[in-house]
């Protein structure tokens, strides 16, 4: 499409975006959480925002997922057994096309979940010892995420980075390129699941694309050389509780 036939609410969406992709490939997520969380406040329907929200992470996280390894900032160990677990999952959960109703309710309790662990999640000590996980408990968390990520058109970063630091499985700086790439892979596998959902991807996809890219360039430098705000986790934990909140109870 031509950029300049954008209509004033599809380039406000795509503004947020970009702000969007900015603040999340900054701690190595490629944003879906908060691209749907956008798309749903502005009353895009399920079956458009499951597969953009997956197209747009498949480009976003392969961006950040390249700078991220490219920076040595990523922990293959940890990654291989999450990501044999996620896998198949992702593409079962792909295949499965839930109603709208059931749709919205689901991804609602996620987001509002998800909005609570950026709120209360708390920075790892520079302490701590790292502690990885036995091989089939990653196998279970990464089925499991990859599993409701291609279900909900979710990549899974915002549910691994937590559990990953929680427990001490890597380092913070390690945790947003390993979660970088198990999103890429989860979206490329969710989206696989149900190819036929790209019929309903929108003719505004390429201003999507191209809005999230350059937030994820932008991002991903301040991630890769500095640190995440609290005070913009929190802000963003807000914004997800709030859409998640509408979807789940159709404010």
């Amino acid at each position: 499409m031509n950029f300049l036939d954008a209509t004033g609410t599809e380039l406000v969406i795509a503004t947020l975006l970009f702000l969007g992709a900015i603040l999340y490939t900054s701690v190595g997520h490629a944003g879906s959480s908060v691209y749907i969380a956008i798309m749903s406040l502005f009353g895009l329907a399920a079956t458009v925002i499951k597969p953009t929200a997956l197209v747009l992470n498949i480009f976003v996280a392969s961006f950040t997922s390249f700078k991220f390894i490219r920076a040595k900032l990523f922990d293959l160990k940890l990654f291989i057994p999450l990501a044999i677990g996620a896998i198949p999952l992702s593409f079962l959960g792909g295949r499965i096309n839930l109603s709208t109703e059931n749709y919205k309710i689901l991804v609602g309790i996620l987001l509002v979940a998800a909005g609570f662990m950026f709120i209360f999640q708390t920075d790892q000590a520079t302490s701590s010892k790292i502690n990885p996980p036995k091989f089939l408990v990653a196998l279970f968390v990464g089925g499991s995420i990859g599993f409701l990520a291609g279900l909900t058109g979710t990549g899974g970063g915002i549910f691994l980075s937590p559990i990953a630091l929680l427990f001490n499985w890597t380092t913070v700086k390690q945790a947003s390129g390993t979660s970088a790439l198990f999103i890429l892979v989860n979206s490329v596998f969710g989206l696989l699941g149900h190819a036929s959902s790209v019929t309903y991807l929108p003719e505004t996809l390429p201003l999507f694309v191209g809005a999230v890219l350059l937030g994820a360039i932008i991002g991903t430098r301040l991630g890769i050389k500095k640190f995440s705000n609290s005070g913009v986790k929190k802000a963003l934990g807000a914004v997800l509780i709030i859409a998640g909140l509408k979807l789940t109870f159709g404010l």
